[in-house]
């Protein structure tokens, strides 16, 4: 099982972020992580850095995706989706591991 997949959509949008922001696909990734917080324990984390030494990288499309090891351990098995629709616009985690989930679907329980 992979620690992390993105859909299309996802991938799609990431890639445009890059190009409107002018952000080079060799010197970032797009990190994902967990950190403590949130209303149900755990809070999904996105943003662009540069590699670290010992964090799991795998390319989606022309980027890398950037996971350090702690939070390989929360993220195995997840889904990230960008939705678009009249509910809402943004990223979407689908985590098979979460237990609990808060309403608006930014933090999590396992």
């Amino acid at each position: 099982m992979e620690i992390v997949n993105l859909t299309e959509k996802a991938v799609q949008h990431v890639e445009n972020i890059f190009e409107t922001e002018g952000k080079s696909y060799n010197e970032i990734g797009l990190r994902l992580s967990v950190i403590g917080g949130g209303c149900s324990g755990f809070s999904y984390k996105i943003d662009f850095s540069e590699a670290k030494e010992k964090d799991n990288v795998r390319e989606f499309g022309k980027f890398k995706v950037l996971i350090d090891p702690k939070s390989s351990i929360y993220l195995k098995g997840v889904v990230l989706d960008f939705k678009d629709g009249l509910n809402g616009k943004g990223f979407v985690f689908t985590n098979p591991n979460a237990t609990n989930t808060c309403g608006c679907g930014e933090s999590f329980s396992v």
